[in-house]
């Protein structure tokens, strides 16, 4: 774990739980697993609070707790979980995603889980029911059956699962530390030295229990004159039985983070070849989305029969059409993909390892072509290209880099740097300034092959090669130190105009409770008026900058997203 990526979480836990959780979650993070008066010693906290902290961080699974490594009766020791916890720069895609694909039932759905860690399903149905009640018109409703319907279809594709129950090594943990974070769901413990189970190693991880649930959602209303509004943090006691008591569900990221892989290896394969192309690429994954795990390097293979008769028939694709189609996406050199046998028309997959390694080089072209100049660029290209031949061989990676074969007149350098300081180099002298650079930023790796025994310099040849491998893992922590910049910025800025955002918001509270009443327009007007056209201007300008720097938020995480899943599949690639 690095400077930049605990650096990250810890934003991330004071913006979505405040600076407590995040001072905990930063020293779990920096000194490993340790036991509950540890953690209330250094962290220089009271055992009270540290106790609520970590309820928090286990009821999002962002941290982890297990008998100590002395043995049975050893104080329990918490660790967290900085990929749990990075996942949280995700929230705005897996709510959009939802949205897109079963709309704004499963947007809530989403949402509500990602707030609450995990709920039970008749919990979630009601609160769903009544917040999309609560947005509709007066005398309309929704039922709970529309809502569970949506839930299941989450379920059946497993968007939702069930959080694995705790295991029995949980019950003989001290007293001490099941208050501070009790067995719940979401949060299994694990024996010391062993990972935590995983919900898919369980029978049940998407079976959906039989649940009772009958009536609409609920309008809240507002606190009548003299009336005590009900506490909002106090918890509602429900003393109806469901059917579903004590089976919690939860968020299966993995599916989701399945789900952007797919629609990346569709629009690259639609902006190198055509739509027609991404079309049967995204339903030969679709088929194959429940069924093919996470880590999986390939597609489970499918006839071109099977393809066929799944493909839509607006796609007006006969089958001759479609074999050309296929052999054409097996010839491309990208190999996005393969034929795996001949039966039923021939057998189709979809390399998913080497679509991410093809994904992961062309976005390291496209930074190295946004922050270099001209000249670093075709040098990079020139030695990314031959690495990718000489993978293709199956031999080691290395490139001459030739002044005349790779290097632009230096006329034509004009990026970033003094077409006068170019013009005065020599070819030769401009091909090692260009080298020297990648070298010195580790995008170029060094190989020495000697004529003789001795590593003589003078009998030596040097040469240059890319390793993708290494160049991914930089490039990834600098997007983490990017992330984080952003948020700090968002956050100054935020904190800078911290007076004015408040005072726009008890102006909208007001005007929004005089428009419930049926106040007149000039007393609507008059409130309006309270804030003045400079005051407004100002709110203007920061929502305009907020929201890029939410923007770029969200763009860098696209490119987080696909470093992290290249290096991953390398991590578990076939040898």
């Amino acid at each position: 774990m690095t400077a930049q990526e605990i650096r990250l979480c810890g934003l991330l836990l004071r913006e979505h739980f405040g600076e407590v959780v995040e001072k905990v979650g930063k020293h779990l993070l920096r000194g490993g697993a340790q036991n509950l008066r540890c953690v209330g010693h250094e962290a220089g906290l009271s055992l009270d609070l540290v106790k609520k902290t970590l309820c928090v961080l286990v009821q999002h699974g962002a941290c982890s707790f297990a008998s100590g490594r002395k043995g049975p009766g050893s104080p329990t020791e918490y660790w967290a979980c900085c990929d749990r916890i990075l996942r949280i720069l995700r929230y705005p895609r897996y709510i959009y995603t939802t949205k897109t694909l079963y709309g704004d039932t499963g947007e809530l759905l989403i949402e509500e889980l990602l707030q609450r860690g995990h709920m039970t399903m008749s919990s979630l149905v009601k609160t769903v029911a009544d917040r999309l009640t609560q947005n509709m018109e007066d005398g309309r409703s929704v039922d709970y059956s529309e809502v569970s319907s949506i839930f299941s279809k989450l379920v059946e594709t497993h968007f939702l699962q069930r959080c694995p129950p705790p295991p029995a090594a949980a019950a003989a943990a001290d007293s001490g530390a099941q208050a501070a974070a009790p067995a719940a769901p979401g949060a299994p413990t694990a024996p010391s030295g062993a990972a935590a189970p995983s919900a898919e190693s369980f029978a049940d991880c998407y079976r959906v229990p039989h649940v009772t649930l009958v009536g609409r959602g609920k309008r809240q209303h507002a606190a009548e004159d003299g009336e005590e509004p009900r506490s909002a943090k106090r918890p509602r006691m429900d003393s109806q039985v469901h059917g579903d008591e004590g089976i919690y569900w939860q968020v299966n990221f993995e599916r989701f983070h399945q789900h952007f892989r797919d629609q990346a290896i569709i629009s690259a394969v639609a902006n190198k070849l055509d739509q027609t192309s991404s079309e049967i690429v995204r339903t030969i994954l679709r088929m194959s989305e429940v069924t093919t795990s996470a880590s999986a390097a390939c597609t489970k293979p499918l006839s071109a029969n099977e393809i066929f008769r799944s493909l839509s028939a607006s796609y007006n694709i006969s089958r001759p059409i479609l074999d050309q189609y296929l052999t054409l996406l097996v010839d491309d050199p990208m190999e996005f993909v393969g034929k795996a046998g001949e039966s039923g028309g021939g057998m189709y997959i979809v390399n998913l390892h080497r679509a991410l390694a093809n994904l992961a080089r062309a976005t390291l072209e496209s930074i190295v072509q946004e922050r270099r100049f001209r000249g670093l660029r075709i040098t990079w290209g020139f030695c990314l290209r031959e690495e990718r031949l000489a993978q293709t061989q199956r031999v080691a990676a290395r490139a001459f880099i030739e002044p005349m074969r790779c290097l632009p007149r230096p006329g034509d350098v004009h990026v970033g740097l003094q077409d006068q300081f170019f013009k005065s180099m020599s070819p030769d002298e401009l091909r090692k300034f260009e080298t020297n650079i990648f070298y010195r930023l580790t995008f170029f790796l060094l190989q020495e092959i000697p004529k003789t025994p001795d590593f003589a310099p003078s009998r030596t040849f040097y040469l240059y090669t890319v390793n993708q491998l290494p160049t991914a893992r930089m490039l990834l922590q600098n997007c983490y130190k990017t992330v984080a910049n952003l948020i700090e910025r968002r956050l100054f800025e935020s904190r800078e105009s911290k007076r004015l955002l408040e005072k726009s918001q008890r102006i909208e509270a007001i005007l929004a409770s005089l428009q419930a009443s049926g106040a007149e327009p000039e007393q609507l007007t008059e409130v309006e008026e309270m804030i003045t056209a400079s005051e407004k201007q100002q709110l203007d300008v920061l929502r305009l900058h907020v929201n890029k720097l939410d923007s770029a938020e969200n763009q860098v995480d696209e490119t987080i997203f696909l470093l992290q899943s290249y290096i991953n599949s390398t991590a578990v690639a076939p040898t």
